[in-house]
């Protein structure tokens, strides 16, 4: 595992301007240096919400080979890195993305530490509700969550299933992952009540059935770890399966970006779901950060940050992230990116809206 920077080295960097910026704690500026919200009444009137919530599946002191001290650590490092840019000027498209939403960051969730190493269902179950409970405040305040997580439930299906109840009618999805997470059953604690990071979205499905799978995208999965059965459900019933080998071979990126309508056809809203060991070995840093998540053919930094950004300009009701390959700074820059890039085409969504609005 690679040297992550202290705190003290971080803030010695020499791309800092200054040091003032809200903080959630010593070490743990706000996202961007948004604004801090502390209660439930400091999400009126923004557009999106972040929303940190800290938690590695299982029993023991590791996840997928890897320490969870460097799983738990994501929430604390991705604000670390953002604060580096402190605004919210993105000048690929000359925009200067505050100017347009108003984003506040909503702190981490208070997950015992204990949940972490102790995975006991009624703990899991917990955490997963603690987390429902803020991304349910937040679509009521009328905001897009974004929840900065780990595992499954807490930043996924805790995610996903809120944004359903709250649209009501039809959802779509776009999932980014190397794994399908379809399995009927939890593999860690075999308990048909959890949805685990083997079977989050085959559950998901199931508690809510305003999700078809006809509107699923998913993107990314390759190699031969998946049951046939597993993948042949969701091809025969629709899905749209974009492989890395058929985005390599055959798609590009281009071809990925028209196909996201699929997840909008019909539908009230659209959640995002971005399993991050989708990067696998690619991107700006070593695969083995991921231990036995990694594979080959893995997505690129910036396919990755580009789906996000036109997942942001077609309209998003939820966007969230695990498996945020740990130990490594510029790779959690890539989450500030593909989180920043999303915002950024909320932004000229709400701006192009407004021009077709004046228009009519």
């Amino acid at each position: 595992m690679p040297h992550y920077p202290t705190w003290p080295e971080t803030l010695a960097g020499k791309h800092w301007r200054n040091v003032h910026f809200p903080r959630i704690r010593e070490d743990t500026p706000t996202f961007l240096g948004v604004p801090y919200a502390i209660r439930e009444e400091d999400l009126q009137g923004a557009d999106i919400v972040i929303i940190g919530a800290p938690f590695a599946a299982g029993w023991g002191k590791k996840y997928s080979g890897v320490d969870k001290a460097e799983w738990l650590a994501a929430t604390t490092r991705v604000r670390q890195q953002s604060i580096r840019y402190r605004g919210g000027y993105v000048q690929d498209f000359d925009l200067d993305i505050f100017e347009h939403l108003k984003v506040v960051d909503y702190g981490d969730i208070d997950i015992p530490l204990e949940a972490s190493y102790e995975g006991t269902v009624e703990r899991i179950l917990e955490a997963q509700a603690s987390v429902e409970r803020k991304v349910k405040q937040v679509l009521a305040a009328g905001a897009i969550p974004v929840v900065i997580g780990q595992n499954s439930p807490v930043a996924s299906y805790a995610v996903g299933r809120p944004v359903a109840e709250h649209i009501g009618g039809p959802v779509g999805m776009v999932s980014l992952d190397t794994h399908w997470d379809c399995w009927p059953y939890d593999w860690a604690t075999m308990n048909e009540h959890i949805a685990g990071s083997t079977n989050w979205k085959d559950k998901l499905f199931r508690d809510c059935p305003n999700y078809a799978i006809r509107n699923l995208v998913e993107i990314g999965e390759r190699g031969m770890l998946e049951d046939p059965n597993v993948v042949r459900h969701y091809l025969r019933n629709g899905a749209c399966f974009m492989p890395m080998w058929k985005i390599r071979t055959e798609l590009g990126i281009d071809g990925v970006v028209r196909n996201l309508d699929q997840a909008y056809q019909g539908t009230d809203g659209v959640y995002a779901h971005f399993d991050m060991d989708v990067l696998g070995g690619a991107g700006p840093s070593d695969g083995d950060l991921l231990g036995e998540l990694a594979e080959p053919i893995g997505m690129t930094d910036y396919e990755a940050i580009r789906i996000a950004h036109e997942v942001g300009k077609r309209g998003c009701a939820g966007l969230s992230f695990l498996c945020i390959p740990p130990g490594s700074a510029v790779m959690y820059r890539v989450i500030v990116y593909v989180l920043t890039y999303f915002m950024a085409g909320v932004a000229l969504g709400k701006i192009a809206r407004g021009a077709e609005g004046r228009q009519g």
